[in-house]
């Protein structure tokens, strides 16, 4: 017999090779053994409490390569004399460190909530007799005794067992008890291979059992899931569209250098000055802004998801959300309240039926094993409790005509209960519980005012009802009765001879906003996949109320027998998995990723942990478990999902944002220093003193700090954005072109119409650089028209500000300490004129480009 609804096997984790069988019952180990043992295997601890010195996180920390890049360009912009601009770098690359050490800080917080939630001692057979032994001693081999209330101290098989029922809820997501058998009465199960095991972290609810261990420490399912919270989380999206930028910005500069260099050497200018000046132009094309863009980008969005109660954990989550193309959930809690509710009441053949429910709401009303120690374990881990809970919590009918007798109180074995009340003209016994054995039990059925007997065909009529409803996925309790005489106390032995009522359903429904949030979704280009340990029908059920196409379901048995590659494949094609434990869960996200999908989850148990930790954005909830909160990078605290759109957009906010300081940066910085290394080669002196191009760097970038507040494209959030290193290079070799063009053009007017002097030279092309680079801007910020698309106010002002400040510049007192000279008003309006047909033709390029890119 079955506890109402399916339960959850969880799949079988094969022993470590060495690890020894069962002994036999009362052997037990030996003290010398034990310590033996624990010697080979080490501690039972799920995850090593080591933890990795703070040295050598900052070190590891160190491997980014923009932060090489950066640190680099902060040590030769001191050796230049720079102290400002070396100083606004090194606070920069140490914010940015702090950040990403919190991350690795969060990851092993996790793994110790969950090295917490493990039983700190556990009574195993010693030397022949039962002591109380530490969790961390327990060693494959030992015989353990497990009653109500104990966590299990490791995996293992059972040697006897007497109504032992399991919380497995840790690892399977399960809300319900599993009944568990002793490996000689297994065979007789529907799931041999589970119903005798039991596993680390899971607790016994009731009965007792004796155990032997063939699973301890980090090789124990638990164990597995502390492992890869310990352990520093795959590369997401935004990590790897860093670490692609970063490679294309140092192979770019490892090139420029070293022509330039060589290049100016050869034409026998100052070997020291050539360095200086080739690496003033590595400095230049540095994007020593990118962190501080990104962080002030994300740090707004963050602030605008708290007041959408979202608290942010982590910041590159949220460029992560806005490039997520695959939204993963857990059901139970995030999907779905987490809360049993009556869905319906129906007569034994299927119909409507009010008396179904008075019956139903007389026993649950009546009932008061809840009051016993035993009982308030199953109210809290499973059981019929919530489904009582359920039906307490419905429409409350009028029962003042009865008055309770007696009872007879729930049980694992019987899995039913039984009241007795009493009306003016009679006493009725009143049973509810598992429909299989409720079944058994009745020889009528109601039907309408009578009361037939049943045949084999009315009564597999009736077992076809609750059959259906439970392949549906409701929960379901069948209700029965019978009148009774009174008499001073009531047995089992009384639920006999009953009368059918019918039945009442449960299910756990969608939280309101689920159904709009996954329409929207999939509306904004992010499919929606359930991942869940609970049975398929369930999972079906649910996914069907939500709006989604089921399809094939995918169970952890068949994912058991997949490759990656192979699973990568179906999981794409995928929208339910059901039945999976939570290494199963793991291998779905990473296969989503390998096959270049962003993924986010949501769940709130222990056993969602590992995907949170490995998805590129995880999602908790402020109800979820300590470890489920530590491993996910934001947490909703409020239930719903409507935030989740919120922060998508937030995201691609964010990352619309970041992209135009790359695209700007790197195609208007590319062509600065390619016409600085074209210019040394006939020019007869330097195009720009190491100092200027240091300055006009600083100006450009101070004026593109305010791009975090700049608007983006309605367009531009419609669907998921990726970090494109081929629209970025295109805009480099494209853009960055025709910025030299204009240079080139510069350097002839300079010499050839206005015959200027070296330093006139150098204030000319300072003037045109800045003004050209820093308004444009205004045109690469937008996809379509930069008419009909406006930036933000504080954009606007700190980009002209910046060229103004660049043309006034020649007239101040600091102009010629910087080398620089006053110039013509002709020459500025030769500026005004070449910018503005600057921006047009990079208008359409831009267009060009952004359309081959399918904007």
């Amino acid at each position: 017999m079955k506890i109402p609804g399916v339960s959850n096997p969880i799949p079988t984790t094969t022993p470590p090779s060495g690890h020894q069988p069962a002994p036999a019952l009362g052997a037990g180990l030996s003290s010398d053994e034990a310590q033996r043992r624990l010697a080979q295997y080490g501690p039972n601890e799920p995850a090593a409490e080591e933890r990795t010195s703070i040295l050598k996180q900052i070190v590891l920390l160190f491997a980014n390569p923009l932060i090489v890049i950066l640190l680099i360009a902060a040590t030769i912009t001191a050796v230049l004399g720079e102290l400002a601009d070396a100083v606004i770098i090194f606070v920069i690359v140490a914010l940015s460190l702090v950040l990403d050490f919190v991350q690795t800080y969060r990851s092993q917080r996790a793994a110790e909530h969950l090295r917490a939630t493990v039983a700190p001692t556990a009574t195993a057979m010693r030397d022949g007799k039962w002591v109380e032994v530490p969790r961390r001693d327990i060693v494959p081999g030992d015989v353990v005794l497990l009653t109500a209330g104990d966590l299990v101290p490791g995996d293992g098989v059972l040697i006897e067992a007497r109504d032992l029922h399991l919380n497995e809820a840790p690892l399977t997501g399960e809300s319900l008890p599993v009944e568990k058998w002793p490996a000689r009465a297994a065979d007789a199960t529907a799931n041999p291979a589970e119903s005798n095991r039991v596993y680390l972290g899971t607790s016994v609810v009731s009965g007792s059992g004796i155990a032997s261990v063939t699973v301890t420490g980090a090789a124990t399912m638990f164990g597995d899931i502390a492992t890869r919270l310990a352990t520093r989380a795959p590369e997401t999206e935004f990590d790897r569209g860093i670490r692609q930028y970063s490679l294309l910005i140092t192979r770019v500069i490892l090139l420029l250098v070293l022509f330039v260099f060589l290049v100016t050497s050869a034409l026998h200018h100052n070997p020291l000055q050539a360095l200086t000046f080739a690496v003033a132009l590595a400095v230049g094309l540095t994007p020593e802004f990118l962190p501080m863009i990104i962080t002030i980008t994300l740090s707004q969005g963050a602030l605008r998801m708290a007041q959408h109660k979202t608290i942010v954990k982590n910041l590159s989550a949220i460029q992560n959300f806005g490039s997520m193309d695959t939204f993963c959930s857990d059901k139970t809690g995030t999907l779905t309240t987490g809360e049993m509710t009556l869905e319906g009441h129906v007569g034994a053949m299927g119909e409507p039926d009010d008396r179904v429910f008075l019956l139903a709401y007389l026993n649950s009303y009546h009932e008061t094993g809840l009051d016993n120690q035993e009982a308030q374990a199953v109210l809290r881990h499973g059981g019929t409790g919530p489904l009582d809970l359920a039906i307490l919590r419905h429409d409350h009918p009028n029962v003042e005509a009865y008055r309770k007798v007696d009872e007879i109180p729930f049980d694992f074995d019987r899995r039913r209960q039984s009241v007795v009340v009493e009306t003016a003209t009679d006493h009725i016994l009143i049973t509810k519980g598992a429909p299989e054995g409720i079944l058994s039990l009745c020889t009528l059925y109601q039907d309408g005012e009578k009361t037939p007997e049943f045949d084999e065909v009315l009564r597999d009529q009736t077992r076809r009802v609750y059959e259906t409803l439970n392949a549906d996925g409701y929960r379901v309790l069948a209700v029965a009765f019978r009148s009774t005489v009174p008499q001073s106390a009531y047995t089992a032995a009384d639920e006999r001879d009953l009368t059918l009522a019918g039945y009442v359903s449960f299910a756990d429904p969608l939280l309101p906003d689920t159904a709009a949030t996954i329409a929207t979704l999939r509306d904004e280009g992010v499919s929606v996949k359930i991942i869940t340990g609970d049975n398929e029908l369930v999972a079906r059920h649910v996914a069907v109320e939500a709006g989604l196409e089921p399809g094939r379901i995918v169970l952890g048995d068949e994912i058991e027998r997949m490759t990656d590659p192979g699973l990568a494949v179906v999981a794409e094609k995928t929208t339910i998995f059901a039945r999976v434990s939570p290494a199963q869960k793991n291998r779905i996200i990473l296969a989503l990723k390998a096959r270049g999908h962003v993924v986010g989850y949501m769940g709130d148990g222990i056993n969602d942990a590992p995907s949170l930790h490995a998805a590129d954005v995880g999602i908790s909830v402020t109800s979820a478990t300590d470890v489920a909160r530590d491993a996910a990078d934001i947490i909703l605290l409020q239930p719903g999902l409507d935030v989740l759109q919120e922060g998508i957009l937030e995201g691609r906010r964010a990352f619309g944002n970041v992209m135009k300081y790359l695209l700007m940066g790197t195609s208007s910085n590319f062509g600065n220093m390619f016409s600085m290394a074209a210019a040394s080669l006939f020019l007869p002196f330097l195009p720009m003193l190491p100092i200027q191009i240091l300055l006009n760097n600083f100006l450009y970038d101070l004026a593109q700090v305010t791009i975090p507040t700049d608007n983006v494209d309605p367009s531009f959030i419609q669907k998921p954005r990726r970090w494109d290193m081929g629209l970025i290079r295109d805009f480099m070799l494209y853009i960055g072109p025709i910025s030299s063009l204009y240079d080139f053009l510069t350097f002839y007017v300079l010499l050839n119409v206005f015959q200027t002097s070296e330093a006139a030279f150098h204030t000319g092309w300072f003037v045109e650089s800045l003004a050209t680079q820093t308004l444009v801007v205004f045109i690469i910020r937008t996809v379509g028209n930069p008419f009909q698309s406006r930036p933000s106010r504080p954009l606007t002002l700190t980009v002209i500000a910046v060229v103004l400040f660049g043309m006034i510049l020649p007239f101040t007192a600091l102009g010629p300490v910087l080398g620089f000279t006053p110039l013509p008003a002709a020459y500025y309006l030769f500026v005004v004129l070449a910018t503005i047909t600057y921006l047009f033709i990079v208008e359409i390029v831009k267009r060009r480009l952004f359309g081959r890119r399918g904007f």
